[in-house]
């Protein structure tokens, strides 16, 4: 693969991407749940990135950017600014090939994402929850570090790896009418739009995002990236804005954005912890509080949902705030 951030990868990057991290990640399963079919009226199946190691998808693209760098590049380790789920891992690839790990992280990241870092090795600088803070800090820890630098989403090398999880998914699945994913920084959204776009071009892809954070909304709408620099929601996971990599994904290939309030987020996280029996975190909701809010879009169609990540904090349960 090409090393500039502005390569958009291929189709190819991702065949190769899914041999190097094969080792490293998990096959995700799919879970069904027939009172969920039932209350949606669509045929719902859940791609479970929750159950990787690191609790998250983006396991994918970390280690597909980690294991991708040569022996003189690993030597001075990665570095990355994270919300949470990058930043975990990130740090849990950095551990397996035994590099350095540095992350910016927001000050407000939940804890349990924190301490799910520093139990992988890697070094937290904390950031106000903004994107200009973000920014800002991370290019004092780089200069400081000298580590490679992986973006979260906007890396043709994390896209491609993240496009592993729809190879998987149409391989588990007898043919789906429509995939859907939640959308921040689009790093998921991306992979899946480069993959299905050749391996299955006839399913629709949509993008879920929360209410008050719906800046991929409005730039989906608009025809142009706009970007909000401190939206709130509780769906954590999704407080960053596209860039041009992803921008192109979602301009080129995705079919739709839909948007959740803070309360169907919840409501649908529920659902999903209650019938699925598995934990994830509000991020993951999106999709399905979407699906409940537009049922007219779903009724009688295949339906496949990425399950993003499962770092919860059980403390800070969102129904309980």
């Amino acid at each position: 693969m090409k090393d500039s951030a502005m390569y958009i990868p291929t189709y190819e990057d991702m065949l190769a991407a899914h041999e190097r991290i094969a080792p490293h990640i998990r096959r995700t399963p799919i879970r069904t749940s027939a009172y969920l079919n039932e209350l949606t009226g669509a045929e719902l199946f859940f791609k479970c990135e929750n159950f990787q190691e690191p609790g998250a998808f983006k396991v994918r693209g970390a280690s597909n950017a980690v294991f991708g760098l040569d022996a003189a590049q690993a030597a001075k380790g990665v570095a990355t600014h994270s919300s949470g789920n990058h930043a975990s891992c990130l740090s849990y690839a950095a551990m397996l090939r035994g590099i350095p790990c540095n992350v910016v992280m927001p000050r407000t990241a939940p804890q349990a994402k924190k301490d799910t870092v520093r139990r992988y090795g890697g070094k937290i600088t904390e950031c106000e929850p903004s994107t200009s803070s973000r920014e800002e800090t991370f290019a004092r820890v780089q200069a400081e570090t000298g580590g490679d630098f992986v973006h979260p989403y906007n890396d043709p090398r994390v896209i491609a790896g993240q496009g592993t999880c729809a190879k998987e998914f149409v391989e588990q699945t007898d043919g789906l009418d429509l995939v859907l994913a939640p959308i921040g920084g689009g790093g998921m959204i991306s992979g899946t739009c480069l993959t299905l776009s050749t391996l299955a071009p006839e399913t629709r892809i949509i993008a879920a995002e929360p209410e008050q954070a719906d800046d991929a909304y409005r730039s989906f709408k608009a025809g142009y990236i706009i970007a909000d620099d401190a939206p709130k929601t509780i769906a954590d996971g999704l407080l960053v804005p596209l860039k041009d990599l992803t921008w192109h994904f979602v301009a080129n290939h995705v079919s739709d954005i839909l948007t959740a309030s803070d309360p169907e987020i919840i409501d649908a996280m529920k659902l999903i912890w209650k019938h699925l029996r598995v934990v994830m975190e509000p991020s993951s909701a999106v999709p399905l509080a979407t699906i409940l809010k537009n049922p007219e879009t779903f009724r009688g169609k295949r339906v496949g949902i990425v399950l993003t990540g499962g770092n919860v904090d059980l403390d800070r349960l969102p129904w309980t705030l």
